[in-house]
């Protein structure tokens, strides 16, 4: 599933293609994604310009002066800047004119969605899809005196706190076990048994984890690829992640792996205390 760091590398290869352009069509293939394409969409956005583009977690924001376009992305989808006319694919189901280019939504297994959330019902951050989203992970919200505070009742392992998305938003799997790792913090460790010290480092390192991630185009691990289609690379230099019995890259020792909450967890029993 794409994660926050492709989400934001999609995000930055849309927006100079989208940004202050005016819709000239809209396509839908299908009745939708995992939910319906919302009524009269392409009546809604004829003629609109689109204003700029934002990112909420793993949601893509189109914004406009009338609403927000939510995109996301799925287990499995990904958006490509096209010349108008290009053929679409069994998969692309749909597309955004702007003059003679087209942003495309291609999601083989359709657990992506296409949403719209009208200005009229009130700041986009209050859909119910958004509103309970913890705080942005690269902005200055984001500290190690916010995760101490907001875990000292929590008991559940730290990697699975991190995933829940309520305390920050878009750490995924990927990088929630790349930045336990960098910090030194075992996944398997109670979110409350975590100084403020500790939590010090498990900040910058996901701040770093996902820069990095970000920097190289993110991480290509099945379908992702960015609006160029071209894969991210940052799959290459990972510490931990898939590499379940390979030698953990500081101190040798195996890497292991474990399920927490039906998703598999990569950690070095050295490294990570």
């Amino acid at each position: 599933m794409p994660e926050l760091p492709e989400v934001e590398v999609t995000r930055r290869g849309v927006a100079p293609h989208l940004e202050g352009r005016t819709v000239t069509g809209v396509t839908l293939r299908h009745t939708g994604l995992r939910w319906p394409f919302p009524a009269d969409l392409a009546q809604l956005l004829h003629g609109r310009q689109i204003l700029r583009t934002g990112r909420r977690g793993k949601y893509l924001l189109i914004v406009f002066d009338h609403g927000t376009l939510i995109v996301h992305l799925g287990m499995s989808g990904h958006l490509r800047i096209l010349q108008a006319g290009e053929p679409p694919q069994k998969h692309d189901h749909f597309d955004l004119l702007v003059g003679d280019q087209l942003l495309r939504m291609t999601d083989p297994r359709r657990f992506g969605a296409v949403l719209w959330h009208a200005h009229d019902d009130g700041a986009v951050e209050d859909h119910i899809l958004l509103r309970s989203l913890g705080v942005e992970p690269l902005e200055d919200a984001f500290t190690a005196l916010l995760l101490y505070r907001e875990t000292r009742r929590r008991s559940a392992p730290i990697k699975q706190v991190l995933l829940a998305g309520d305390i920050v938003v878009g750490v995924g799997n990927i990088y929630a076990s790349e930045s336990l790792f960098k910090a030194g913090i075992n996944p398997k460790t109670p979110a409350h048994r975590i100084g403020l010290a500790r939590y010090e480092k498990l900040a910058i390192a996901i701040r770093e984890t996902l820069a990095a991630a970000i920097e190289k185009g993110g991480s290509t691990l099945r379908d992702f690829m960015a609006v160029d289609g071209q894969p991210g690379y940052f799959q290459q230099t990972y510490f931990v992640y898939d590499r379940t019995g390979q030698p953990c890259r500081n101190c040798g020792v195996d890497i292991r792996q474990l399920k927490q909450g039906q998703r598999s967890t990569f950690y070095c029993p050295n490294c990570q205390k």
